[in-house]
């Protein structure tokens, strides 16, 4: 497919900021909107968790923001959280994790593994379900939710119900012969080739880092026992064929697995659903995943 022409009017105007003025959508009303912090590995971080209604016992999905481990906050997804809190009537508890290029691998995941245990045993103050607990990110929010969920398969002391990994970055070895998607999508569409060769360079900070399976999913060669996971990719993405390949090793290991490349898109699109309709198709659909996933739970 062509590029989409609302992707095609985001990049033609995406360095005059002044014309991208709601492109996160409207925020949509949820019950309450509280921050903590919580304790990690020498320090603290900001946690915000988003409520929906005042029902007992609801699920939770913890959201790993995207931003290339150096960039981006819970801030710059406020609004996608509160809309996915109230479209999957979840809790979204947004994790304010360390960054690159100060704290590198594995400081940033050991944070997000550490927030989703906190989830785990603060429950009843949050008004939580221990047993429905997902997780989900985008980008390098979504490296980081399946480095969460790998160390939770490999360390068996945290319970998860599933995860969401929109347009992820999986295999850090950065072999890009590998992946056609690297080539096709080298540079042009926002996410540049070299760009994610950036990224990951300051995130992992040593060489050996790039084959440790937390740090790249696709490396794993035991995924039984993973939860069932909904994949998102963009066609005009250098990641795409990341999500493609883990989708389909997934299924061969038995996970359920739902996976939709969105055809004519862009990385960022999911951020971008007040100026982009596919940025809304994608969030409904994680948000309707979540709401089978959980009832079938």
């Amino acid at each position: 497919m062509t590029l989409d022409p609302q992707a095609k009017t985001y990049l033609t105007r995406v360095n005059d900021v002044t014309s991208l003025h709601g492109e996160h959508g409207e925020p949509k009303a949820v019950s309450k909107v509280e921050d903590f912090q919580i304790p990690v590995k020498n320090g603290d971080i900001k946690v915000r968790v988003y409520t929906p209604n005042e029902r007992d016992s609801l699920p939770v999905f913890v959201y790993l923001h995207g931003g290339g481990w150096v960039a981006g906050d819970i801030n710059e997804v406020d609004t996608l959280c509160r809309n996915i809190a109230h479209e999957a009537e979840c809790i979204v508890v947004s994790v304010g994790y360390r960054k690159a290029f100060t704290h590198k691998f594995p400081i940033p995941l050991e944070d997000c593994y550490e927030a989703t245990k906190w989830v785990a045993e603060n429950c009843s103050m949050l008004n939580a379900d221990k047993t429905r607990i997902a997780i989900g990110g985008d980008s390098a929010g979504g490296n980081l939710a399946a480095g969460v969920a790998t160390m939770a398969q490999k360390y068996n002391n945290l319970s998860l119900a599933a995860q969401v990994l929109v347009y992820p970055n999986l295999d850090l070895t950065l072999t890009f012969d590998k992946a056609q998607s690297y080539r096709d999508n080298a540079e042009g569409y926002l996410l540049t080739t070299k760009g994610v060769f950036w990224a990951a360079q300051n995130y992992l900070g040593n060489e050996i880092n790039r084959y440790n399976i937390f740090a790249s999913a696709l490396l794993n060669n035991d995924l039984e026992n993973l939860p069932p996971t909904l994949i998102i990719t963009a066609e005009y993405d250098p990641l795409r064929d990341d999500g493609a390949e883990y989708a389909k090793r997934l299924r061969e290991a038995g996970v359920p697995v739902e996976y939709k490349c969105y055809e004519g898109m862009i990385h960022g699109f999911f951020w971008l659903a007040g100026i982009i309709d596919k940025g809304v198709q994608a969030r409904s659909q994680v948000s309707n995943f979540l709401k089978d996933v959980f009832t079938t739970k």
